[in-house]
């Protein structure tokens, strides 16, 4: 939604989602590129291309939620200043 409001290049997959926001200083650029292979995850959950290994499942959310947490915390001080 971000991308299409600003009008910014079109992202040709999920992943390059990220990077744009990256590129573009609305998420830190580090932090992009480390976040950006999550959209393959997502992938796997909401489409099931892959059947789930629930194992590795727990184990990153346990692992990974602060990253979650942190993208949250980034777009949302993005939105404030854009009000």
């Amino acid at each position: 939604m971000i991308i299409s409001r600003e009008k910014l290049k079109r992202p040709e997959s999920y992943q390059e989602v990220f990077l744009i926001l990256g590129e573009q200083g609305i998420l830190p650029g580090n932090f992009a590129i480390k976040f950006a292979p999550s959209a393959g995850f997502r992938n796997r959950l909401v489409h099931m291309y892959a059947k789930i290994d629930i194992e590795k499942l727990h184990y990153y959310l346990q692992n990974n939620i602060g990253d979650i947490e942190q993208f949250s915390k980034y777009i949302s001080q993005y939105l404030i200043k854009r009000r």
